[in-house]
């Protein structure tokens, strides 16, 4: 018996030795997940923070374009405002007035002098006639609008 009582006390052995072992294996791949995961933090940390400057970066550069883009137009629009006639201003309402469902039945003579249009003629309602004055104030180059419009009864 004494074989087998030294023989168990070696497996008993051996098995905590092999357990200790395994301890000792699992608190170093602990520690190295531990490590693996802070390292992947860090990464993640440097991203974001790479990421966020570009974002910056690329609204600044937005910001700037759109603020060259604004005083080009600017400019654009003083250079055109100085081009635009009379003449051109009339044609251009009479052409805005043709695609108004408002507007459809109405006799509107349109005058330009010194960028300052004159409405004359009549309407078929109330709607129309401020149809007719918000086009011809919203086009380009129009300074004043006189609205001369008569509502014509039904």
């Amino acid at each position: 018996m004494s074989t087998f009582k030294s023989l168990g006390v070696a497996i008993l052995v051996g098995a905590t030795m092999a357990a200790s072992a395994c301890e000792r294996e699992a608190e170093e791949a602990k520690s190295e997940v531990g490590a693996a995961l802070d390292s992947a933090k860090e990464g993640a940390d440097v991203v974001v923070d790479e990421t966020r400057e570009a974002a910056d970066k690329t609204a600044d550069a937005t910001r700037n374009i759109a603020e060259k883009t604004v005083d080009k137009t600017k400019a654009i629009a003083s250079a055109t405002g100085e081009a635009i006639t009379d003449g051109w201003i009339t044609t251009r309402i009479h052409g805005r007035f043709v695609d108004e469902t408002l507007l459809k039945g109405s006799d509107i003579d349109v005058d330009t002098q010194d960028h300052v249009v004159t409405l004359k003629g009549t309407v078929t309602s109330d709607a129309a006639k401020g149809r007719a004055t918000a086009v011809a104030r919203n086009t380009e180059g129009v300074d004043q609008v006189i609205n001369q419009l008569v509502v014509r009864s039904k």
